[in-house]
């Protein structure tokens, strides 16, 4: 069986995976940054790590298509 060409879907699916991400990131980071006082670096670190495994995630799912 043969894949068809991505759909709007896929690009849907794609972006809010590393949205998605990007906000468990931060909000990880702002969490665990509260409670040693450095809730905004921690919480902006999240962000960027959470956009880097998004992206992963991303690549991850979509490489065959």
């Amino acid at each position: 069986m043969t894949e068809g060409p991505p759909t709007r879907a896929d690009a849907a699916t794609a972006g809010v995976s590393v949205v998605g991400a990007m906000i468990a990131g931060a909000a990880a980071g702002y969490g665990l940054g509260s409670l040693v006082d450095l809730a905004i670096p921690f919480g902006l670190a999240g962000l960027f790590a959470g956009l880097v495994a998004g992206l992963a995630l991303v690549y991850a799912r979509f490489r065959r298509l």
